[in-house]
């Protein structure tokens, strides 16, 4: 079997060294000979930005055996190469504009040397680049490409010190601005990066710069769809439940089909154990400060409607956090409307592995550490011994523990008890399907007790009793008729209190 491309992000190795991939260069080969020239594409982190640009990188440099049996290996003109100059911040840790100035130098000096450019310390950045891309095209004698890698990185990376970032964007807007003007000697170039800065605070030189990230031309462009996935990894899948692994990590959208994020799946089919392999690379603690600070209400970023306008901007003075949400992977779209004025976005979670990690790691930031892991140990000892009646003070303990803005609606007291039963590492599953409807939460324990949950916001008395006898009138329980104990659980909560005001269970098998 051809080995799987974890991490790979340089193409000349993923095709030499025999790992799978997965054929972007349609896309590649569209962008180069339709469109203009100057393009920018906003991904999430790990979704194939990097192997993108590397793509490219050894497209223009001519190197067409490694390109055998991929869509453009017949259609491109390999006696044609340009000389590239890539520029990538993804390894790059820089903590303030000082440093961001080294790297810039670092990076003129490197590629001066391939052509006998001697950086002139007499001259800013921006003028030393400025000469080499003049020294290149008057050595080479061709127009060249330039590939910026993760544009955004040092931004991002400094986004709480508003100071030393306002100083970051300077330094980069003044290196983007120089590029403007040279026309002449520039044949293509592909920004990547995760957020989309407005042009007027980063890109103002560079109005040429085309945006492809709402395309739909290029929506598949990174990331695997289902087809590629069953396609390329075809021996990888079997015996695997492909309904199970596409809830868990399909789900992501940019208007053509719904995607897998690479890394996510990969993990997945090498250790063949669903876990949040994306969302733990880069735990979003800046996001959640964001959220604790703004006193944002999260129950409303499932199914929240915004307009493209707001989707796309994102500004150091004024961060919206839906915006920043869908640009760094946490929302995606789900429907689009169109409208007289434009278009709007239903945003909601991708997959499930997001869904449970973001809310987990909300619940890490609302809850002292010390009440959610006694929580944790003393509900695993009620669900195991079946002393129901206990279960009661202990989700009334969890739901005054947690922020007012995490409480709202049904669904988010259903996530909120899902994410710490998930916790406890039983077997726990949400909006569970059955032939007559969906059981809020059921969880099974030792594969023989099976407890079904269904919650209700309620407004006043005479609507309590309705969660339990929900569960009868559908028949919830006969999906699991073939366990040993089954346990139906109606818990209803009050809407202004916020509080649980009325618990009933009953033993069904």
């Amino acid at each position: 079997m051809r080995k799987l491309p974890i991490g790979i992000s340089d193409f000349k190795k993923l095709r030499e060294e025999n790992f799978i991939y997965v054929d972007k260069t349609q896309y590649i080969y569209k962008l180069i000979t339709e469109g203009g020239g100057y393009y920018f594409l906003s991904r999430p982190r790990r979704f194939g930005k990097s192997l993108l640009i590397s793509t490219v990188e050894y497209l223009s440099r001519g190197e067409k055996e490694i390109f055998k049996n991929l869509y453009i290996y017949d259609k491109w003109n390999w006696e044609e190469k340009y000389p590239v100059i890539r520029i990538d911040f993804g390894d790059t840790q820089v903590r303030n504009g000082r440093e961001l100035e080294k790297e810039l130098k670092a990076i003129i000096i490197e590629t001066g040397k391939v052509y006998s450019y001697e950086y002139n310390e007499e001259y800013t950045i921006n003028r030393n680049l400025r000469l080499l891309i003049e020294k290149i095209y008057e050595v080479s004698k061709k127009q060249m490409i330039i590939l910026i890698d993760e544009y955004d990185k040092p931004i991002l990376d400094n986004i709480e010190k508003k100071k030393e970032v306002e100083k970051i964007r300077e330094t980069l807007k003044g290196f983007y601005t120089t590029l403007k003007g040279l026309d002449k000697y520039i044949r293509f170039m592909l920004i990547t990066g995760v957020s989309k800065f407005s042009k007027v605070s980063l890109f103002s030189g560079l109005n040429q710069l085309e945006d492809i990230s709402f395309n739909k031309e290029y929506g598949n462009i990174c990331g695997y769809t289902q087809k590629e996935l069953e396609l390329y990894f075809k021996d990888y899948l079997e015996k695997l439940n492909l309904e199970e692994i596409k809830e868990w990590y399909n789900g992501y959208y940019f208007l053509q089909d719904t995607l897998y994020n690479p890394f996510d799946i990969l993990l997945y089919l090498k250790n063949r154990e669903f876990r949040s392999y994306w969302y733990k690379t880069g735990t979003p603690t800046f996001l959640i400060k964001l959220i604790k600070q703004q006193k944002y209400d999260i129950t409303k970023l499932d199914n929240i409607i915004l307009r493209e306008n707001i989707l796309e901007k994102f500004d150091i003075e004024e961060i919206k956090i839906e915006a920043l949400m869908f640009q760094t992977g946490y929302l995606t779209i789900k429907e689009v409307y169109k409208k007289e004025y434009g278009q709007e976005y239903k945003l909601g979670f991708p997959n499930k592995e997001v869904k449970i990690s973001f809310n987990e790691n909300i619940l890490e930031f609302t809850i002292k550490e010390e009440v959610r892991y006694k929580l944790v140990d003393e509900i695993i000892t009620i669900l195991k011994k079946e002393e129901i009646k206990k279960l009661k003070e202990k989700l009334e303990i969890l739901i005054s523990n947690i922020s007012y803005m995490y409480l709202g609606n049904e669904a988010s007291y259903v996530l909120a008890v899902f994410v710490l039963l998930y916790s406890t590492g039983l077997n726990v599953i949400t909006e569970d399907n059955t032939s007559k409807g969906r059981i809020d939460l059921t969880v099974i324990v030792n594969n023989s007790i099976v407890y079904i949950l269904e919650f209700k916001v309620i407004e006043n008395e005479k609507e309590k009793g309705k969660a339990l006898k929900q569960i009868k009138e559908k028949e919830y329980y006969k999906k699991y008729l073939d366990y040993d104990k089954i346990y139906i659980i109606g818990i209803e909560l009050d809407k202004t209190k916020k509080q649980i005001v009325n618990f009933e269970y009953q033993q069904i098998k």
